[in-house]
Formats: structure tokens, sequence, C-alpha cells
């Protein structure tokens, strides 16, 4: 029987007296990947970050692997949607995904052997491994994020969170990523929040809709009225790619 690794028990986020989040229930198990999509400002990395501890909830209970966010966050790997840095920074490919390293290893320790080979074999996972002493600056954006998730994996880690990864990635490129996603999943359970709607309906194994709200029923299955309550519009917009792109009808 697949254990629990999330469990949401009528969460509520709230900001200066705001509902970001409101009573939210959620289960997701062992090697689920869930998609979870909505409208702008609807609360997905609050979502997500509620989920890493760095957002509390001021109603509600959260568990992680069993535990609270805070002390499961070393089983979480997380690729924010921005992944700020300077693109004129010498640093390579090979010290970026080392730094996923670091909850093993301590700030001020060497990295060791074992440390090396995860990052070698995270780097063969996301076809990167060519690039190694490449400056992270120098890739496309669509390697660059290739990195990001290698780096967010070397932990072998059991949870993967993923915020828009798919973000200024031209199509190509998108599709790859996503054959990457298809071989993590046997891996790991996979969240992860996109406005790719269609691609999200094809990828995912669940898929979630969340405005404030969270739609969900266990499955890729989402009703009409769940679209568009949590859209606010009529579904054959959202289908037509407003206020997103792609929908098959229902």
């Amino acid at each position: 029987m697949d254990r629990e690794v999330i469990v949401f028990k009528d969460v509520w986020v709230s900001y200066d007296g705001l509902h970001i989040l409101k009573e939210i229930n959620l289960v997701v198990k062992d090697h689920d990947f869930l998609g979870v999509i909505g409208p702008n400002g609807g609360g997905k990395s609050t979502l997500l970050k509620t989920i890493l501890g760095l957002v509390k909830p001021t109603k509600g209970e959260i568990k992680v692997f069993g535990d609270t966010p805070h002390n499961s966050r070393k089983d979480v790997g997380y690729v924010p949607q921005y992944s700020l840095f300077d693109p004129n920074f010498p640093i390579t490919v090979w010290d970026v995904v080392l730094m996923g390293r670091m909850g093993h290893t301590g700030l001020l320790k060497r990295y060791s052997e074992k440390d090396k080979k995860a990052a070698l074999d995270a780097l063969k996972t996301v076809e990167m491994l060519e690039y190694r002493d490449w400056q992270i600056g120098s890739l496309s954006g669509g390697q660059q994020q290739r990195v990001f998730i290698a780096r967010a994996v070397v932990g072998d880690p059991k949870l993967l969170l993923l915020d828009e990864p798919t973000t200024g990635i031209d199509t190509v490129m998108r599709d790859e990523f996503y054959e990457m996603l298809e071989k993590l999943k046997a891996k790991m359970a996979i969240v992860m929040v996109s406005h790719d709607i269609g691609a999200v309906s094809v990828l995912v194994d669940k898929i979630a809709c969340l405005n404030h709200t969270l739609y969900y029923h266990n499955s890729k299955e989402l009703t009409p009225e769940d679209l568009d309550a949590a859209y606010q519009c009529p579904v054959d917009l959202i289908a037509h790619g407003v206020p997103h792109r792609v929908l098959k009808k229902h």
C-alpha cells in the first residue's frame, strides 16, 4: 500500500486578513504525479511553499511524510518558478548541482565521493552530463531548467515540487522536459504547478484546480463546473485560451 506523502486537513493560509488558501484537503501518495492548474493569484505557489514549510497555515494541519513540513524538508526537492542568479557569475553546472547536496554535507564541509557520484547520476538523469563544466549562464533556458532539476533531485528526494517549470522554454525543449519527468515519477512523487493545461492533462496521473479553494477528485477528472467555479468564466473560454492556453473540452 502506497504511503501518504502529503496530507492537508482543512488548511487555511491568510495574509493580512486575506484568505490565500481556503479549507484545503488533499492527499498525495508515493509515486503520484499531481498537476495543479488555476488562475494567476489563486494560491498555487503558496500551496507549494506551505508543503515546504516556508509558509505556515493560519488554520488546519499539514503532514509531509508523516511529520511537519520543516522536519521533512530534506526529503523534498523544489524548483521555484524563477531561479534568480547572476548569469555572469562564474559558476559551473557541476557546482550548481553539487549545491543540492549541502543538506547532506553542511555548508563548510567538503563534498564526498558519494556526493560527487550523486551529482553525476543527477546530471545523467536530466541528460546534461556533457555540460558539467559549462558556466550556468551560458546555457539556454531549457538547459538551465534541467540543471535546476538536477540540483533538486541530487539529494535523492522522495517528493519533487515544480512551480511553472516550463516558463520560458521553447516547444521542443518543453516536450523533452516532460519526457524527463516521466522517468522521474518512477522514483518519487511529483507535484507540478503549471499553466500548460493541455500538457498537464496528458502528463500527470491526477489533476487539481486551485483558485484559493481546491477542486480535486483524486483523479485526472475535473468537471466543467469545477473549472467554471475556479476560473470564473465559461469552460469554452478556458478551452480557447482565455485566460489560459489549452484544455480539451469535456
